[in-house]
């Protein structure tokens, strides 16, 4: 990795957003295991949440889950947690991380 500092922007929104999909959100992985940690590769993640509120896994119901019927609360959060916030966090931290000199402009290309 030519500059590690990169990373900085999605690890800050991952701990900001995490918090806020579990403390203010309520969020659950109650689909298939597969899908926990994807995040927004293919959309993975979002569908391993929006599939347990249909119809969560075995082992979800072994611990308690049940089906739901998603309202907007449920889906305002996860566009929120998913999408909207580590969208807003990254980019306003890496602003304030290239003005401070950590981030220079060809860190992100791929050689």
């Amino acid at each position: 990795v030519k500059n590690p500092r990169v990373w900085i922007p999605p690890v800050v929104a991952s701990a900001i957003t995490g918090p806020i999909a579990t403390c203010v959100f309520k969020m659950e992985m109650n689909g298939a295991a597969v899908s926990s940690g994807m995040g927004t590769c293919g959309l993975v993640g979002q569908i391993g949440v929006i599939s347990g509120w249909f119809d969560p896994s075995a082992v979800a119901v072994e611990h308690g889950a049940a089906a739901l019927a998603p309202g907007a609360f449920n889906w305002l959060g996860l566009i929120l947690v998913c999408f909207v916030l580590p969208g807003l966090i990254s980019w306003g931290l890496g602003l304030l991380l290239r003005k401070a000199g950590w981030i220079k402009e060809r860190d992100l290309l791929l050689s």
